[in-house]
């Protein structure tokens, strides 16, 4: 396949790629993760007004550049090199796209604060019940005068302890499973107390997250945001972007992990030479490579199928989930093994970059997910 950037693309991955060499540090970045607030402020905001990739990949009419999905591949990639922990996937490529599918006053407004940096927004979708399918929705959502009333709990949503918005899905009408009649609704954060908890937690690659309870949480009417029960085909194609945007991100958090481990193999001494001339480990860094490059291409044709049909555009992505989950475990588990005992300490950075890799095989979907689900779009 002949890929090939224009010149803008080429200046906003170049321009990231500077900016995240120089300014984003790993060991302040791991600081603020464990020991702060989760994320660092005046990165997100050099994000938007520095170098605009926020509005990179949405609508001119949003304040954004009008990109799309390669623009977003781009971004995501990069950002999993430096393994940048603040919320760009969640934000910038999930809620933002859930919101302008949308529609309205409110979510317009919203994210032209989200390409300004000013607001973060993160999607409370998966339940205790529900496993990995977002349309098993038992969180309801009942009409009383002009206001909604919610009630149900959600898990593991990514980046809400960071946000000031919650878009929670609940539903209006249809079967628990069904498709039908899910709503979605946004949550000012700081505005919602009776009826709202937030339990907020750590996640094992320094990741914030949250779980909600919802018990009989009242929101206005303009909380709705699109049609009452129509929200499933936007959330398909939310996590479909979703698994797209962080499967590149994995890409890019293997090149480095790749890069790193030469370097190592090059370094480190055994039996009076560099441990990188032996065969065998020749042989196992060639294998990671093989890994790293077929997942970087199955990535690319899901997001070129990302603006397509929808059976397609699944069909896509599944596939890149399915090669990138099994490319970042392999890699990241032979990246332990050639750094020996210390792979796995808090000293390299090499130990950081394997949690998130196994972090990244079951986010949107784990490998045995989309396998099955590949499977079955291909049989149909």
């Amino acid at each position: 396949m002949d890929f090939t950037l224009n010149d803008e693309q080429e200046l906003l991955r170049g321009g990231l790629t500077r900016f995240l060499a120089t300014r984003y540090d790993l060991e302040k970045s791991r600081a603020a993760a464990k020991s702060g607030p989760g994320w660092q402020p005046d990165i997100w905001r050099a994000f938007a007004e520095e170098l605009g990739i926020l509005g990179a990949a949405l609508p001119e009419e949003s304040g954004g550049i009008g990109g799309g999905p390669v623009e977003m591949m781009l971004i995501a990639e990069a950002l999993g090199h430096a393994l940048v922990i603040e919320p760009y996937v969640d934000t910038a490529v999930v809620a933002a796209g859930l919101l302008r599918r949308g529609g309205g006053d409110v979510a317009a407004a919203l994210l032209e604060q989200i390409v300004a940096g000013t607001a973060i927004v993160s999607l409370a979708a998966t339940e205790p019940t529900s496993g990995e399918f977002w349309q098993d929705v038992r969180t309801t959502a009942t009409r009383d005068g002009d206001t909604w009333v919610l009630s149900g709990e959600k898990i593991v949503s990514a980046g809400t302890p960071l946000a000031g918005h919650v878009l929670v899905t609940a539903r209006t009408s249809g079967e628990p499973a069904g498709t039908d009649g899910i709503s979605l609704f946004l949550i000012e954060i700081s505005s919602a107390s009776e009826g709202f908890e937030l339990h907020n937690y750590r996640t094992v690659d320094d990741r914030r997250a949250s779980d909600i309870v919802l018990d009989g949480l009242r929101l206005p009417g303009s909380a709705l945001i699109g049609a009452e029960g129509g929200a499933w085909p936007s959330l398909a194609q939310a996590r479909d972007e979703g698994a797209a945007a962080i499967s590149a991100e994995a890409v890019g958090c293997m090149r480095k992990v790749l890069a790193d481990t030469v370097e190592y193999c090059k370094q480190r001494q055994q039996f009076g030479q560099p441990i990188g001339s032996f065969q065998v480990l020749q042989h196992r860094m060639v294998d990671m490579y093989m890994e790293v490059e077929q997942a970087a291409a199955a990535v690319l044709l899901a997001i070129l199928k990302l603006d397509g049909e929808e059976a397609d555009r699944a069909k896509a992505v599944s596939a890149a989930k399915a090669t990138v989950g099994r490319a970042a475990q392999f890699v990241g588990q032979q990246a332990v093994q050639l750094h020996g005992g210390m792979g796995m300490t808090e000293e390299l950075a090499i130990g950081h970059y394997f949690k998130r890799l196994t972090a990244l095989q079951f986010e949107f979907g784990s490998t045995d997910h989309h396998i099955a689900r590949y499977g079955r779009l291909t049989t149909g």
